[in-house]
């Protein structure tokens, strides 16, 4: 685990959470804004590692006071303990959440029949996948997963973090006929974030132009 956030309100929207941020990535997004998770083991520069015990420790003294506790990252997918720490958060009372960007099918498919909710980010449109994430076939990857999520009941959010430098808005129409066509019912735009990246894109004042998916969607939002 690279870090601990005690309380979170936009992690899971609508409860109050605490999230565990999970130290490893194996994609390398331009727009990620904790690039110090990306390594398997934290560095000096990057994030400082929290150990399990700990938090349980936090965890047990909030029982009755959070809602709920969301792994995030990094790729939580990627650690093999997860599925057992996302049992014992259960046995404390709380809701189980996690984000994913969905590189690691099978296990995800193992932890949907735990979790509560998952925040899943979509990069692009899903042949395009490795100018984003800079890992070929990754696109394949994330797609089965998707597919895992809708066929399980799962509550979530479909997400993409949209910079004009990555995503046209040529892609993003098509990106919305491929969710629309698996059938995503709560598909989310987010604005890119300057702060916390590494300097690899320039600041973004506006969300993307023209486009509009109300109606298309059971849920839409510009975030």
């Amino acid at each position: 685990m690279g870090g601990l956030t005690r309380l979170s309100t936009c992690d899971w929207p609508g409860q109050l959470a605490a999230t565990v941020f999970c130290q490893g990535c194996a994609w390398d997004c331009p727009y990620c804004h904790n690039p110090g998770l990306r390594p398997a083991r934290a560095s000096a520069r990057g994030s400082v590692l929290v150990s399990w015990g700990s938090v349980l420790a936090f965890l047990s003294s909030r029982r009755g006071l959070l809602d709920a506790v969301v792994f995030s990252g990094g790729e939580p997918t990627l650690q093999p303990a997860l599925l057992e720490a996302v049992e014992e958060v259960r046995r404390l009372g709380f809701r189980v959440g996690l984000h994913t960007a969905g590189m690691n099918p099978e296990p995800l498919r193992q932890l949907l029949l735990s979790i509560d909710w998952l925040g899943f980010d979509v990069k692009a449109p899903f042949a395009d996948y490795a100018r984003i994430t800079g890992v070929q076939h990754s696109g394949e990857r994330a797609l089965a997963s998707l597919r895992h999520l809708l066929a399980s009941g799962v509550e979530y959010e479909v997400r993409t973090t949209w910079h004009p430098d990555l995503l046209s808005l040529e892609d993003l129409y098509r990106l919305k006929e491929e969710l629309r066509s698996l059938g995503v019912a709560h598909y989310v735009i987010q604005q890119f974030r300057y702060q916390g990246v590494r300097p690899l894109l320039p600041a973004v004042s506006a969300f993307p132009p023209l486009f509009d998916c109300s109606g298309e969607f059971q849920r839409f939002e510009i975030r």
